[in-house]
């Protein structure tokens, strides 16, 4: 009996010990009387915006608490579905993809975290956050009411659902809200071929769909102030983009939300985005102070885009649409003058913004984080260089009767040559008019000229001698992430090549070079003898060297004296680089460097001269044009 009476006390102690720790962990979020409330009280959100691909994972938590340093209690992220499904089916969440790790550091450092699944992100990112294989689907067409769309869009959600489920602050964890879609009202705007009532329909079925898998956190829309009409949704709290204005904000909010408010700036925007061929843009310190003390004194939440933007790594950076250029291709870089600098360091644009929250914190902010060490390396040496030509010939090659795009020989990235055998002679004007993005021309293995999408640059003349091959070298530059355009984003070349006017029909050769990371373990061809390294001026060139490091620290990697083309260490895809800049350096993470021996791969597509070596240095240059 005495038996029984313990093991009844210690039932009752048990059971009332989970009830108290439940209820001591339970934690809400709510959009209610015109105020967000955090369990129950009144709260405003100071975040920024930072995105896990564009920091290494290992300096993630330094760059969360730099963000908690500067006054901040909030952390917004996209969802890339497009990072996470490279090939259809095939998912991804780990290592540097390891977007659950990425929510539970900024829980780790004191953050709340915002959600934005999209699917369409913009961003600056590939196809807006789309994957390129959609394209290859027959019937689908993203962003519309499409059974084919909605379905993989479906699938992308309930994979995101599965990875953060009990992340969400329902479940105890930092998720407060989740963004549906993107800017869709101004996208509305810009597509007036559809009907306002099949646009509602596209959007009501996203949001349908966030919610059936499982997401039962607040939801709201980011778009500007102006396009509010489309792009609103009912139920969901509408957040402007860019809005200065508070009387406005308030105005078009009341409009459309029924609690009237809170107030969000959802993308107030510390600094701007960067293009190659374009000057470097600074966002003025005092206008953004000025601008968060007003934010900070009425009340007005907010979410910095973006308060650090990291890299465009590998294969990442979009474009946007231009009638001008045609084509407004991202930088690697994605610095964008925000108040952590690419590498992670603190600006005088942070110190200032920081200065102004301290003012309006309840509490003392933390200590500034320390900035990661930083060196730089000296004259790294190649050991080898490989003609691409040469290299091509190890590599996948499709023949058809007229030239493929990318997506047709189910290639996302990288370079595709295109090769065509000439029986008899011809001359005249070359025009490529379908050339996306980027291409050099040669002939028999000599260089002719370039063609370029940004300067729209499609023809050259040339004369083709009899029993000749005409080769074309074409750059996949990123596909557009903005725009109405983004409906039209295949690779490659997607029209017939002609010559006076005359298309080249016949045997196309084409040669899939997407340079994954580590391609250069699979080189199988022979390297260039030194003695004959000349003879691959003007020519796609492979270098490789491997160097020593003492001690690993960031650094920037000089590319001055370049053409253009791609950068690995260590097998880890860098990024782009173009003479044109205005970036010149490339962005080293010191996590990518080991101590001892490094190896590293260029590829240069131009190579109008023979490079010996390479150094880095302590400092990027992001604000060079040379044309």
């Amino acid at each position: 009996m005495e038996k029984l009476k313990t093991k009844t006390i210690l039932f009752f102690i048990l059971l009332w010990g989970v009830f108290f720790f439940s209820q001591s962990t339970q934690k809400s979020f709510e959009i209610k009387n015109g105020q967000f409330l955090l369990n129950g009280k009144s709260i405003e959100i100071h975040s920024g915006e930072m995105h896990y691909p564009r920091v290494p994972k290992e300096y993630w938590k330094h760059r969360l608490l730099m963000m908690k340093a500067m006054g901040l209690n909030a952390v917004a992220t996209y969802v890339f579905w497009n990072y996470h499904e490279e090939a259809p089916g095939k998912w991804d969440w780990s290592g540097q993809k390891d977007l659950r790790q990425f929510i539970k550091t900024a829980e780790e450092v004191g953050l709340y975290v915002i959600l934005r699944p999209g699917p369409y992100v913009c961003a600056e990112w590939e196809f807006g956050g789309y994957p390129w294989w959609l394209q290859n689907i027959k019937g689908l067409k993203i962003r519309e009411d499409n059974e084919q769309f909605l379905e993989r869009n479906r699938q992308y959600l309930s994979q995101l659902y599965d990875q953060v489920k009990d992340l969400q602050i329902t479940k105890g964890g930092p998720i407060i809200m989740v963004q549906a879609e993107n800017e869709f009202g101004l996208f509305a705007f810009q597509r007036k071929d559809i009907s306002e009532q099949l646009h509602r329909s596209y959007v009501n079925k996203i949001v349908k769909q966030i919610k059936d898998v499982g997401f039962n956190v607040p939801m709201y829309t980011s778009d500007v102030s102006d396009f509010f009409e489309s792009g609103h949704i009912d139920g969901a709290l509408p957040a402007a983009n860019g809005e200065k204005n508070i009387d406005k904000l308030k105005t078009v909010v009341n409009k459309f939300h029924e609690n009237k408010g809170p107030y969000m700036i959802a993308e107030f925007y510390p600094g701007w985005l960067m293009h190659w061929g374009e000057g470097f843009p600074r966002t003025r310190i005092r206008e953004t102070v000025q601008l968060t003390e007003n934010f900070l004194k009425n009340g007005i939440s907010f979410n910095y885009y973006m308060i650090h933007g990291g890299t465009n790594f590998g294969y990442t950076s979009g474009a946007n649409y231009n009638k001008e250029h045609d084509i407004q291709p991202d930088l690697t870089s994605y610095d964008y003058d925000a108040p952590i600098s690419e590498a992670g360091w603190r600006t005088p644009k942070y110190d200032s913004i920081r200065n102004v929250m301290a003012k309006y914190s309840k509490e003392k902010l933390p200590e500034v984080p320390a900035p990661i060490k930083t060196i730089s390396i000296q004259n790294i040496k190649f050991d080898k260089l490989y003609n691409l030509f040469d290299y091509s010939k190890t590599q996948e090659t499709v023949k058809a009767e007229k030239p493929l795009t990318f997506e047709e020989l189910n290639q996302g990235y990288g370079y595709v040559l295109y090769r065509h055998h000439f029986d008899e002679a011809i001359n005249g004007k070359l025009n490529v008019s379908g050339l996306r993005d980027y291409a050099t021309v040669y002939l028999n293995g000599k260089k002719m000229g370039e063609l370029n999408r940004f300067f729209n640059s499609y023809e050259m003349s040339i004369e083709i001698p009899k029993n000749s091959n005409l080769e074309i070298l074409v750059e996949n530059w990123g596909r557009i992430n903005y725009d109405a355009q983004i409906n039209q984003n295949t690779k490659g070349i997607i029209s017939p090549v002609k010559i006076d006017g005359k298309e080249i029909n016949g045997t196309w050769e084409m040669t899939k070079l997407p340079f994954p990371d580590h391609f250069a373990s699979s080189i199988k061809t022979k390297p260039i003898n030194p003695d004959a390294y000349q003879q691959l001026k003007n020519l796609p060139t492979i270098y490789r060297g491997e160097f020593d490091v003492n001690e690993t620290g960031d650094t920037f990697i000089d590319m001055q004296n370049w053409g253009k083309g791609l950068i690995f260490i260590n097998g880890k895809n860098l990024g782009r680089f173009w003479r044109v800049g205005p970036q010149q350096t490339l962005y080293i993470p010191g996590v990518w460097l080991r101590k001892g021996k490094n190896e590293i791969v260029i590829f240069d597509q131009i190579n109008e001269s023979i490079q010996k070596s390479v150094s880095t240095i302590e400092e990027p240059i992001l604000n060079v044009l040379t044309r």
